[in-house]
């Protein structure tokens, strides 16, 4: 071969590349005036069927658009087309078809000055990225758009996404002021079918903000429309509007007459028919295109299969190769640039959400320990007015007085219930309680609560019963102080509903598993009933049925609260079955362990009435004055003498010079606190019983008071009985099993 061949075989080669490259970017020529006229005139019509829903001819029209853009080599049509195409298959629901026509439609754009395509391509997108849930970076692409083309069409249809993606991030105000502007449009295209759409967009946003009147209002106008210019998908949507608003405002006859509309345009043939009759035409011009586009790639592969020069086709291949690479790279370096974006916006949503969850945790946090340092503090005058109430009682009052002093106490009591429900709930939603596992008597704890409001039953001739199952082992493991709680709560309840009937608690062994024992629960009563509505509601705070009910029987709606949260604890769910005038049930199962290891304890019981109080000395440990003449008055009632320390240190002290035969201490004191005087006091003396009296607040825990050596605890304002109870347990039986 010579030079001169060579050089020729070389310059053909570097001809062709150029013409491929070339061919490659392409500019398509412009259509002349009457071809203008004829594309203007068929996306004309394809708006028009757009709007009716006319999937089948609106995809018609466009082939014919895009084969006029072939003929004459016009690449704006083209992208024009291509547009139409993808934006009509994202209205139908088809992503995939939509991002496939949107995908040629950039290939054209890189060589195009076009900046209305640029502009609508750009709002297509931002359809896309609504429609996947990207609301912000749909925002973001409507900027871009409309900074590109001041077209007043694709302005109105901004504003219209805009107004989606406003009511989607529930910018109301925003959405709103938008689709006002809608209804009153002057656009030469769209003007009834974007009025409608606004009209649709500002039910459904009266229906969110339950401004019903306003709802028919726009729904109607929305129908009006549509039934005038055939929009057949806006007449459906307006008639679900209207079914669904007249039912909420309780017009179910107009609810039930557009219901039965929408079901009969749904069900009619001409609905059917057309929906085959879409699915037919798209899925025929979906194929027809893609298999043109493998169509042009086979010819491509046959060409480079014919050429003769190994030179011209490396050269092609490469020029492919570097074209595919610079496309990739192009495509890599948007993808990262909207991941930058998304990161950037996660960046700042999530701070925005930290500072919420922030703020939210103080908020709950300083009403926390604003409501425990109100109880703790409202304890210290209770105490005094309990107490006082209780002695003048004891002091022989005349008749009229008497009379006073017991509305007194009933108020002193019912106030003290109040403040203690407040600081269990406090408690719970701050997460301070924790259930115990310690042994106890199953038995033992639903007797003391059933003794314990036997008064309560008698006042209002009421039987109060425990059904209890032998078979329910003896010892369990468990915490028996919530337990008790949850049944003073429930029994309590039922008696205060119950008058001149019955109330029984109801436990029974459902299975054991070794040491597994499943439990059921149940206080039943035969008293008011609760209603259907008020059970939905019954076991929310402060709840209590009716504003008559709480008039006529007192009482926080706290108690139901306060037993769901306990069982909480214990994975358990509170379960009710009632009907009115024919009582209440209120039932639950509960998981416990059977302590198999524990030994027969031998009982130190004793009747109250066989406390010998006379002679017995104690010591005081309180740091305020009202408190201390109160509680030396209640032991001197009972002929006990006392000694008093002011603090924990002086109890130290006294502790050790002194013999006595209990220790009342108080919990929170300047200086030292009763735990840690308790805990100095057990290091020379492990035997003396300690009482601890407290008005417990919301860090406060039992476990900590028994473990620093607390023998038992009483709450201020405690009640006298309560009071002497525990102080002849503690120091009788101490005394007892010490003789044994």
């Amino acid at each position: 071969m010579t030079s001169n061949t060579i050089y020729k075989s070389a310059c053909n080669a570097k001809l062709l590349v150029l013409l491929l490259f070339l061919c490659s970017y392409i500019t398509f020529g412009q259509s002349d005036v009457s071809s203008a006229a004829k594309v203007q005139a068929i996306f004309d019509q394809f708006m028009s069927y757009r709007h009716q829903n006319k999937v089948d001819k609106a995809l018609e029209t466009l082939d014919q658009a895009a084969e006029i853009a072939e003929n004459n080599e016009d690449a704006k049509l083209l992208l024009d087309t291509y547009h139409q195409y993808a934006r009509i298959f994202l209205e139908e629901g088809d992503r995939e078809t939509t991002v496939f026509y949107w995908d040629r439609a950039s290939i054209l754009l890189k060589d195009l000055s076009y900046s209305y395509g640029q502009a609508f391509h750009n709002y297509l997108e931002a359809a896309i990225r609504f429609d996947e849930g990207n609301n912000f970076q749909s925002l973001k692409l409507l900027e871009e758009s409309r900074k590109l083309s001041n077209n007043r069409n694709l302005s109105n249809n901004i504003l219209l996404l805009e107004a989606y993606i406003f009511t989607n991030i529930e910018k109301y105000e925003d959405a709103i002021k938008n689709l006002h502007a809608l209804i009153v449009n002057s656009d030469d295209k769209e003007r009834a079918y974007l009025a409608t759409k606004a009209n649709l967009q500002l039910a459904k946003i009266s229906l969110e903000l339950d401004d019903l009147e306003e709802g028919i209002i726009h729904s109607k106008a929305a129908l009006e429309l549509a039934e005038k210019h055939g929009f057949f998908k806006e007449i459906k949507t307006a008639h679900e509007r209207l079914s669904i608003i007249y039912e909420k405002t309780g017009s179910f006859d107009e609810s039930l007459r557009f219901k039965k509309n929408l079901e009969q345009i749904k069900d009619s043939i001409f609905n059917i028919e057309k929906v085959k009759l879409e699915a037919k035409t798209a899925d025929k011009i979906r194929f027809e295109h893609q298999m043109n586009e493998i169509n042009k790639l086979t010819a491509k592969n046959e060409e480079l299969s014919e050429s003769k020069s190994r030179s011209e086709i490396t050269l092609i291949l490469t020029s492919a190769f570097l074209t595919i690479i610079s496309l990739l790279a192009v495509s890599l370096f948007r993808n990262n640039q909207i991941k930058l974006k998304t990161n950037d916006l996660l960046y700042t949503k999530n701070k925005e959400l930290e500072l919420a969850r922030d703020s939210a945790v103080s908020a709950m946090e300083a009403k926390t320990n604003f409501l425990s340092t109100v109880t703790h503090e409202l304890r210290t005058p209770l105490y005094a007015v309990t107490g006082l109430t209780h002695l003048l009682l004891e002091e022989n009052p005349s008749e009229h007085q008497k009379e006073h002093l017991k509305s007194l106490k009933f108020s002193g009591d019912y106030l003290l219930n109040f403040i203690n429900d407040i600081l269990q709930i406090n408690k719970i939603d701050a997460d301070k309680l924790e259930p115990l596992n310690i042994e106890f008597k199953l038995q033992k704890v639903l007797a003391d609560v059933v003794d314990s409001l036997q008064q309560n039953a008698s006042e209002n001739n009421t039987s109060l019963i425990l059904d209890y199952d032998p078979n329910i082992p003896q010892h369990l493991l468990g915490d028996p102080i919530k337990i008790s709680q949850i049944f003073m709560n429930l029994v309590g309840n039922a008696l205060k509903f119950t008058k001149d009937g019955k109330v029984e608690v109801i436990a029974k062994l459902l299975k054991k598993d070794e040491d597994d024992v499943k439990l059921y629960f149940e206080v039943k009563d035969n008293g008011i009933g609760i209603s259907e509505d008020q059970q939905k509601n019954i076991f929310d705070s402060f709840e209590q049925g009716s504003v008559q009910i709480n008039r006529e029987y007192g009482g926080t709606g706290l108690g139901l609260t306060i037993v769901k949260s306990l069982l909480g604890l214990f994975n358990s769910k509170i379960h009710l079955e009632s009907e009115l005038e024919h009582g209440s049930s209120f039932f639950f199962e509960m998981d416990l362990k059977s302590d198999t290891n524990a030994l027969e304890e031998i009982s130190f019981e004793i009747d109250p009435e066989e406390f010998e109080f006379k002679g017995l000395h104690v010591l005081i440990v309180e740091d305020n004055k009202i408190n201390q003449v109160i509680t030396k008055k209640m032991l001197t009632k009972k002929e006990i003498t006392c000694d008093i320390a002011n603090n924990g240190n002086e109890a130290i002290d006294l502790a050790k010079s002194n013999t006595y035969d209990a220790i009342l201490m108080d919990i929170h004191m300047p200086g030292i606190s009763g735990e840690e005087a308790t805990r100095q006091i057990r290091k020379f003396d492990e035997e003396i019983p300690i009482i601890a009296l407290t008005a417990i607040s919301l860090d406060d825990s039992l476990d900590s008071f028994y473990e620093a050596g607390c023998n038992d605890v009483v709450t201020k304002p405690f009640k006298p009985e309560v009071f002497y109870q525990k102080i002849g347990e503690n120091i009788f039986k101490s005394k007892m099993e010490g003789q044994v």
